[in-house]
């Protein structure tokens, strides 16, 4: 069996180490030295100033909005994973989606400004795959208004725009350890800000609003991660240049043998690095998806319409709404096995499956 995704793991004795030092110590988890060790280790791989480890992307998002003390209107994108927009209901607010660029696939920021109104609070934008938004369009807009933007970076580890983290833009950044990702300590997730003061409330907020023996500063929430989550973060790190390596060797195998294949590909941002998250395709009809996941899965080869539907079409809690680029994206976008261990051999065999559906497709 093929998968579209799957984690990738250190050795099991540079895991062990880690392990060790927790058992010697008792101490497992309430910020404890691992995960002190790792945040250290985070700011300085990815070059930011100041950065929270926590339990999950989601709740960075929680905590992000909290600290920023949002209210009313955030804008969001469509185009996203469910957790984008159900941070912003859980937290009291209601999301406002904008509509997407066909090309990046990231909101369109050329939308956003007839969207604000006197509730608008923000601007939650997703780096689409990794894929940076447009940012200087964005934080225009937001300065203009005097509106905080959020990013969520949750595919976006590892990547700069324009020579800087991407984690060093808007007010607050989060991003996403979970295992699926291409760096991970099984769960977990990054906040990441320029301010110090900001960074203290979220960091209070992680930690049940506590700010000294039975004192609390702040309304917060159990976000802190335990010290086994921290020994996976630590354990992979020094792995993630060789990871993101072998990515885009089979990225351009991919690219190669997909050349003559009807389908788009997103638009990747040219003042960004690429970290090879995901390799998605962008089908011609949503039955040739359909037609191509069928014969795959008869091969034993699994993939993912992600993000598919379209989050303004299919949340239970809010109205439906018709977003006419994000709608028709998302019944078109596969995304494609990619993962460490994915040998070209595989890529090949993945490619033939498509090109002969394809091939044996009426248009």
């Amino acid at each position: 069996m093929i998968y579209v995704t799957r984690p990738f793991l250190p050795p099991i004795d540079e895991y062990q180490h880690y392990i060790h030092q927790i058992w010697k110590r008792q101490w497992l988890t309430n910020i404890g030295p691992l995960s002190s060790e790792l945040e250290d280790h985070l700011k300085k791989f990815l070059d930011v100033e100041h950065l929270l480890y926590v339990t999950s992307g989601t709740i960075g998002l929680q905590i992000a909005i909290k600290a920023l003390e949002l209210k009313g209107d955030i804008i969001t994108t469509p185009f996203s994973f469910v957790a984008t927009t159900s941070a912003i209901v859980w937290e009291g607010c209601n999301p406002v989606f904008v509509d997407i660029d066909s090309q990046s696939l990231t909101i369109d920021a050329t939308k956003i400004e007839q969207a604000i109104t006197p509730d608008t609070t923000a601007i939650l934008a997703t780096h689409v795959y990794g894929n940076p938004c447009d940012i200087d369009a964005i934080d225009k807009i937001a300065n203009k208004y005097k509106i905080k933007v959020i990013y969520d970076a949750a595919h976006a580890f590892a990547i700069t725009y324009k020579g800087k983290s991407i984690l060093t833009y808007g007010d607050i950044s989060i991003c996403s350890l979970h295992a699926t990702k291409l760096y991970h300590s099984t769960e977990g997730g990054l906040v990441a800000t320029k301010d110090p003061m900001l960074l203290k409330k979220a960091s209070l907020m992680r930690n049940f609003g506590i700010s000294g023996f039975n004192q609390y500063s702040d309304l917060g929430i159990n976000g802190k991660n335990s010290e086994f989550h921290a020994a996976m973060g630590l354990a992979n790190l020094k792995y993630v240049r060789d990871i993101i390596s072998k990515r885009k060797e089979i990225t351009e195998k991919y690219n190669a043998n997909l050349k003559s294949a009807k389908c788009l590909f997103p638009v990747w941002n040219k003042d960004a690095s690429r970290n090879y998250a995901y390799y998605p395709i962008i089908l011609q009809t949503e039955q040739l998806l359909l037609n191509v996941m069928e014969e795959l899965e008869k091969n034993q080869v699994l993939t993912r319409r992600y993000f598919y539907p379209s989050l303004s079409s299919c949340l239970p809690y809010l109205d439906s709404q018709e977003y006419p680029v994000s709608d028709d994206i998302s019944k078109r976008v596969l995304c494609l096995p990619l993962y460490y261990d994915l040998t070209l051999e595989e890529v090949n065999f993945i490619c033939s499956v498509i090109l002969r559906v394809q091939n044996n497709t009426s248009w």
